[in-house]
């Protein structure tokens, strides 16, 4: 096709990139509550049990279980009433045969008891209970290391720590735990393009919206974002920029400078850095200009100027290597079938992906096709909640076919 070679099958783009990529981004310590989102960086073991000890997990009455032997509504065991232990309270001294002692859920099971009669098994009689029904050992008690056993891999590294992760970590006492800290610096290249504080832009010029959707991609991964600005359609300068950040980042990004028509400025400047390998155009749709290279193990991704065109390019180049530098696997998607209400055309041996608004009526699921070209017309994800992606082997998918969606919304209807 004009301005590329070839076109690279993304199946194998993204094995060639991952496969050179060597680089690991550095660690660091952060406080367990602020890892939210983050990848760890190691096993976190458990190094006490959670729960601590035995305890309640009804309220009721701690008892021994071959005490209850027999137990019936016609026929209740009685059994002494000794004391009382609530959440947080221990209780002290032995429970002895033929004793109960009242408990609060979560308060810890005296020692010699090893089951609990819920109150609406048992009947209070003052100094005395009355118990109906016989209960094996360990009824209604949650076993210490029941949750968390001590020793216990709580956390593997590659995991992006989610909000449960933290609550188990606090509960074990885990102050602090290593993640990643992955660093991307984003460079726009463009003459035509101006920030968003000097909007609106004069004639000829446009906003330049796609650094702000790739930064939102990279946070949303836990990224650390170095913005280097917009670098002028000038192949010395883009070449200087992308070297100056280089050592200190894990990843390179660039957006514009690589689309059909345009000067190869930002190819031809990464190709000066001798990469150990570099793929210039993908058989997608949209997206065919995006590329990649590696320089000395470390991903320089070269994305599209064009808003969608570039989110395809960072879910096919930027998301799958920054998680393998990581060691991290890709969280599916909620993917939803869907009837198309009209027929979608493809180019074979390119896989596209198009954006769909998918509605529910009459208890039926139907996904509308918003745009099939169009790299920078990034309505189409706004007032769209999904994604058609059909693959390479497919012409495209006729009006009626039950698709499979990727949902990027709410279902509409």
């Amino acid at each position: 096709m004009k301005g590329f070679k070839a076109l690279t099958p993304i199946a194998e783009a993204q094995r060639v990139i991952i496969n050179a990529v060597a680089h690991k981004p550095a660690a660091g310590r952060v406080p367990t509550p602020q890892s939210v989102g983050l990848y760890a960086a190691e096993d976190v073991v458990a190094p006490v049990d959670v729960p601590p000890f035995d305890r309640a997990a009804f309220d009721g009455y701690a008892v021994r279980s071959a005490d209850t032997l027999g137990a019936s509504r016609t026929n209740p065991i009685t059994l002494k009433k000794t004391g009382k232990v609530v959440t947080g309270g221990e209780y002290q001294g032995a429970l002895g045969p033929g004793e109960a002692v009242e408990i609060a859920t979560g308060a810890p099971l005296p020692r010699g008891a090893d089951a609990v009669v819920p109150y609406e098994e048992a009947a209070d009689r003052g100094d005395y209970i009355e118990v109906y029904r016989p209960v094996p050992q360990y009824y209604y008690v949650s076993r210490r290391g029941e949750d968390v056993a001590a020793g216990e891999v709580v956390l593997k590294r590659g995991r992006r720590i989610k909000p449960w992760d933290v609550g188990v970590l606090a509960s074990l006492g885990i102050r602090e735990v290593s993640v990643y800290r992955v660093r991307a610096a984003l460079i726009s290249t463009g003459s035509e393009l101006v920030e968003l504080e000097e909007a609106p832009p004069p004639p000829g010029r446009i906003i330049n919206s796609t650094r702000h959707v790739i930064t939102a991609l990279l946070r949303d991964m836990g990224v650390e974002v170095s913005y280097m600005g917009i670098v002028p359609d000038d192949e010395e300068k883009i070449h200087s920029a992308v070297s100056k950040a280089l050592p200190s980042h894990d990843i390179v990004i660039t957006t514009g400078g690589v689309s059909v028509g345009e000067p190869d400025y930002v190819v031809k400047a990464v190709a000066r850095l001798k990469p150990e390998v570099l793929i210039h155009g993908i058989a997608a749709r949209p997206g065919r200009p995006n590329s990649a290279a590696v320089v000395n193990g470390k991903p320089v991704v070269m994305l599209s100027g064009f808003p969608v065109a570039s989110i395809v390019g960072f879910e096919v180049f930027v998301k799958p290597v920054i998680l393998h530098m990581v060691g991290a696997r890709e969280e599916p998607a909620p993917v939803v079938k869907a009837t198309l209400t009209r027929r979608v055309t493809t180019p074979i041996n390119v896989r596209s992906f198009v954006r769909v608004r998918v509605v529910r009526r009459g208890g039926r699921l139907y996904a509308e096709p918003l745009a099939v070209t169009g790299s920078g017309v990034l309505s189409t994800l706004t007032r769209g909640n999904g994604l058609l992606i059909i693959p390479e082997n497919r012409e495209g998918y006729d009006e009626g076919e039950e698709v499979e969606v990727v949902l990027l919304g709410p279902v509409e209807g």
